[in-house]
């Protein structure tokens, strides 16, 4: 609680991991109340499955039974989970689940569920069920006033009903950030919105150019973290050099700024079921030359972006979409016409970002330590004009935190028109 004490002085939360298994031991209570409930995944036989895992020989508890579910969200109130506050919230990881013993290092097919339902029908219901019993957890913790955040490594078909995911355990290597794009865009584009990859790769050992494209792709994925395996070297982005240094900080203020952004288009993902990024075939399906990029993408519908994805190149090939639009970029604001392959000179310091023309962007001018920090922060609109002299867009605010949007229609949605001469 100390440490949480600390965290939230410096208006930051804390996430724990929290996996499915629970520890063979006859003293540790949580394993002791599952046993005598008959909580746990039964093997062929009728007996406790159990299997190796992080803390040793472990059993699973069986998420597809509502009791196991119940009971298991109980476990987060303030009085059952020891040392826990109102600023913890959980990452579900090894929920596939992950079983070190396991003959395909998971619960063998042919294990029982609750309903005599064997694994090999259910198994890739078997994370959603645990998400969805930690979200209930947290939910129950606050009286149901406060929204939980609960990260997620397995998920299903309406996952993101809970919280977040992420691709898993990854490898510090340029082709995993390129095929990010495309498996983020995939989740998207099935209503998991809140997705992204670990920066820098699970597994390996990033140079300093990878490490900062990596977080300059990442600042424009919905789900942004730092993570690696606790064997590899460290990385904090100080020890790779002023210059990397430098470079991260820039991708990580630019994301910061943008968030106002980023969270009226969660709000339109919650109201509209919009993803967040987009294919760009779903903002121009009329151009077929669209269908096939997988390396570039629409964030809503004002940002168009191009990581960098190769290492040391000097230039870089990207369509610029949409006949009869212009597009702006980011950081110099240069004009360029729609329907437009651009061939554009790159250096370590570029992050090829458009805006579309006709879109007004929310942003906040100054850059806090942490989200909590950026509340008094001024906004400024970022306008860029069509081939009319016009533009749109929205901000949608509210407490970031609570159902009070929800239940007493706490929040302020805003939309905005440039009209050559005027705004409103």
């Amino acid at each position: 609680q100390r440490l949480q004490q600390h965290l939230r002085c410096q208006k930051r939360k804390l996430v724990v991991i929290s996996d499915p298994h629970i520890k063979v031991d006859s003293e540790y209570p949580l394993y002791s109340q599952a046993n005598a409930n008959g909580y746990f995944v039964k093997d062929n036989k009728g007996c406790e499955y159990q299997g190796l895992c992080w803390p040793g020989l472990s059993a699973y508890l069986d998420f597809t039974n509502p009791a196991v579910r119940d009971w298991y969200a109980s476990k987060h109130a303030l009085d059952q989970y020891q040392g826990s506050t109102d600023i913890l919230f959980v990452w579900n990881d090894m929920n596939e689940p992950s079983v070190f013993s396991g003959p395909e290092l998971t619960i063998p097919r042919d294990a029982v569920h609750w309903g005599s339902w064997q694994h090999r029908h259910l198994h890739n219901l078997y994370g959603f069920y645990q998400h969805w019993a930690t979200a209930e957890g947290l939910l129950r913790r606050s009286g149901g006033a406060e929204r939980p955040f609960v990260l997620t490594r397995s998920f299903f078909a309406g996952s993101q009903r809970f919280g977040a995911v992420w691709t898993g355990d990854n490898v510090a290597d340029w082709s995993y950030l390129k095929i990010s794009i495309p498996m983020l865009l995939c989740l998207s584009i099935t209503g998991l919105s809140l997705c992204g990859a670990d920066v820098g790769g699970f597994i390996g050992n990033p140079d300093w150019e990878l490490l900062v494209r990596w977080y300059q792709a990442a600042a424009f994925q919905p789900f942004f973290r730092g993570h690696s395996h606790i064997r590899m070297e460290r990385r904090e982005p100080w020890l790779f050099g002023d210059t990397a240094t430098a470079l991260i900080r820039n991708a990580i203020h630019l994301r910061y700024s943008l968030l106002p952004y980023w969270y009226s288009l969660f709000y339109i993902a919650h109201t509209t079921a919009q993803p967040v990024i987009r294919p760009l075939w779903m903002e121009f399906p009329g151009e077929t030359n669209t269908f096939l990029i997988d390396d570039t993408y629409m964030l809503g519908e004002a940002l168009l972006v191009h990581p960098i994805t190769d290492r040391a190149l000097a230039d870089v090939e990207l369509l610029l979409p949409g006949d009869g639009e212009v597009w702006y970029q980011l950081s110099t604001n240069q004009r360029f016409p729609g329907a437009y392959k651009l061939r554009l000179p790159v250096t370590i310091e570029t992050v090829p970002v458009f805006q579309r023309g006709g879109t007004i962007i929310p942003r906040k001018i100054c850059i806090g330590r942490s989200t909590e920090e950026l509340w008094t922060s001024p906004y400024a609109l970022y306008v860029a004009l069509d081939t009319q002299g016009s533009a749109r867009g929205q901000l949608y605010v509210d407490d970031g935190h609570s159902f009070a949007y929800r239940n007493q229609q706490q929040y302020c949605h805003r939309s905005f028109t440039y009209l050559t001469g005027s705004a409103r």
